[in-house]
């Protein structure tokens, strides 16, 4: 099992990247390449690493602020160089947490859609007040969808659902403003009757649901599925920013957290993303991982973890198949 990571695009630079993945290979047994400029690399990697690492160097990237299709000629750009390797079956999967537009572009480009999918989607793992995942698609990739778009989402998420997270019957929402059958918009209404022909559909859902274990699968566009993501993030930090003030703000306060300390620590670990890793890019014809542009150590670990389960698990192929079943 050969994994690449993209070991320059992460806002804080190489370091946690190459940490993480460092670890992931104390924890499994794969084979790291590390994709980027070998002089930033090397140095970062302990003596005892040094012959269980391969290094491809490079010394472009793609930063955050250039625009997606500039990968596409940028020739020696690592993600481009990390795509190249896949496309040629060098390497397994491909892990980055470099600009993620230029991945999804370079993804689709290089390495090709599955057969019956016209867009693939990133899928995102949200916390669940059972302690359970529930997944989101798409959560960013597409801002503009047909219904037959968010049809092929809820396949995929629904065999990553069952592949990945070990749901035996993951339920299939369709994220809308009510639950009722007349409401969504034009896309959406459509894409009701399409996703009809799946057996674990139940129908809209609201924003609420992704949390309440209701459901294990979210269906909608890449515009509404990244505000949600952002939205959700933003509202764990606010609220974990105000307990600990309203904590230090009395001695009693901090007295009390003492005895709380366990359970934040269980919340903060059932909230942090770190702790998901990263978002598989899913409908592409290889293994693509897009972890948030602040990953630390701990994201990338998990991050490169969800490339080996997806590797074992042929997730691809489940979905080539219930495609073919459910076709329309």
């Amino acid at each position: 099992m050969k994994i690449a990571v993209d070991a320059m695009g992460g806002d804080f630079g190489s370091s946690p990247l190459i940490q993480g993945a460092l670890q992931a290979l104390r924890e499994r047994n794969f084979n790291l390449v590390l994709v980027g400029n070998e002089q930033i690399i090397s140095p970062l990697i302990p003596a005892q690493y040094k012959k269980k690492v391969e290094i491809v160097h490079c010394t472009d990237f793609i930063t955050m602020e250039e625009g997606a299709t500039s990968a596409l000629k940028r020739k020696e750009s690592s993600i481009y160089i990390a795509m190249e390797m896949l496309k040629n079956k060098e390497v397994d999967a491909v892990v980055s947490a470099g600009h993620s537009g230029a991945t999804m572009s370079l993804a689709t480009l290089k390495i090709g859609r599955l057969k019956g999918i016209s867009r693939p989607a990133i899928c995102t793992l949200m916390p669940r007040i059972d302690f359970n995942k529930s997944l989101v698609v798409d959560a960013g990739a597409n801002v503009d969808c047909k219904p037959e778009n968010l049809f092929e989402f809820g396949i995929m998420g629904y065999e990553y659902a069952t592949t990945i997270l070990n749901y035996p019957k993951a339920r299939i929402g369709l994220l809308a403003n009510g639950e009722e059958e007349c409401k969504g918009n034009e896309i959406t209404k459509i894409a009701f009757e399409l996703l009809k022909k799946h057996p674990n559909f139940v129908g809209n859902v609201e924003g609420n649901n992704i949390f309440d274990a209701n459901v294990e699968v979210i269906v909608c566009d890449g515009f509404v599925g990244n505000v949600v993501l952002k939205t959700s993030e933003g509202v764990a930090d606010s609220i974990v920013f105000l307990l600990k003030k309203y904590i230090k703000s009395s001695p009693i306060g901090i007295f009390g957290a003492l005895f709380m300390k366990n359970v934040f620590k269980k919340l903060k670990k059932q909230i942090d993303y770190a702790e998901y890793g990263g978002a598989p890019l899913l409908g592409v014809n290889g293994n693509v991982i897009i972890c948030h542009g602040k990953s630390n150590a701990k994201a990338m670990k998990n991050a490169v973890f969800q490339a080996i389960l997806a590797i074992e698990s042929n997730v691809n192929d489940r979905i080539l198949k219930a495609l073919e079943e459910y076709k329309i």
